[in-house]
């Protein structure tokens, strides 16, 4: 039986609302990867939309928790890092990669704070400046337009994107470190959306996109770069993960604007598991 991977899944845990841990656990397991969850904080739901939400920090017990692993000899085929929970996180979770990298271990960082726009409220302004000595750790990122707006120190621009803004903002934020992108969010006509791929070392751009739905709904970028990693994890090359990404989060969506759920609520990514594993060829 063939070595079974593990990611090491560093994210908040919010106890309602898919996103975060419990989508990145669920969809990388099912792909047969073992994912190990590092939480940043706890809380009872998610912050969009919701009010009155609880907020556990936990800083402090991220270093204690590693140190656990490291007396485990625990090695990690891939490190994702998602939603950190303070400012003092971002150190932390640099040293954690330091610890925890080997030659093999891809480091996976969405740089999550930021959308539409705006840093997300829970924020200080200099956050972005700390993401980005993070991304330069990072093999792959997958920033939205307005976080790699802020990675870069420009202002966020409006859709429609053209191809020469996208591929140029790309190379900007290959400049920071890391060696590949993938950029969300993107499009250039009102009826597609998708992202855009870029390999630094290859000078290739490619797209994955698909047909637009309109509304906006939480948690899909954890969706989808979560989808992302399993394809990855089993071995398909990173453009190729991405349209997988894309294909598994539209039908989230589209199962969940069907259903008329409440978009606070996550989408409905459980029932596409049985297609997106199919589409890994992970089953028949």
């Amino acid at each position: 039986m063939k070595h079974q991977k593990r990611v090491m899944a560093v994210h908040d845990l919010s106890c309602f609302g898919k996103c975060s841990l419990t989508t990145a656990i669920p969809i990388i397991s099912a792909a047969g990867v073992e994912t190990v969850a590092l939480p940043t904080a706890v809380l009872s739901t998610h912050t969009g939309g919701f009010t009155g939400y609880t907020f556990r920090d936990l800083t402090e017990d991220i270093p204690a928790i590693t140190r656990h692993w490291k007396s485990l000899s625990l090695h990690f085929d891939a490190i994702y890092t998602g939603y950190l929970g303070s400012f003092e996180q971002l150190e932390i979770v640099s040293k954690v990669i330091d610890s925890f990298r080997c030659k093999d271990t891809l480091i996976y960082t969405d740089p999550v704070m930021a959308d539409s726009g705006r840093l997300y409220p829970s924020f200080r302004p200099d956050f972005p400046e700390g993401m980005a000595k993070l991304c330069k750790k990072a093999d792959i990122i997958l920033p939205n337009l307005t976080e790699a707006a802020f990675l870069v120190g420009e202002p966020y621009r409006e859709g429609p994107y053209s191809k020469e803004y996208i591929e140029g903002l790309l190379k900007r934020l290959a400049a920071l470190g890391p060696k590949k992108i993938v950029l969300t969010g993107v499009w250039d006509e009102p009826e597609h959306l998708g992202c855009a791929v870029y390999d630094a070392e290859s000078n290739c751009v490619g797209y994955a996109m698909s047909r637009r739905i309109e509304g906006s709904y939480h948690g899909t970028g954890d969706v989808f770069a979560s989808a992302l990693l399993g394809a990855l994890m089993n071995g398909m090359p990173l453009l190729q993960s991405a349209q997988k990404a894309v294909d598994f989060t539209v039908g989230s969506i589209r199962r969940t604007r069907t259903a008329g759920t409440d978009v606070r609520f996550g989408v409905n990514f459980e029932a596409g598991l049985p297609e997106y594993l199919r589409s890994l060829g992970l089953t028949k």
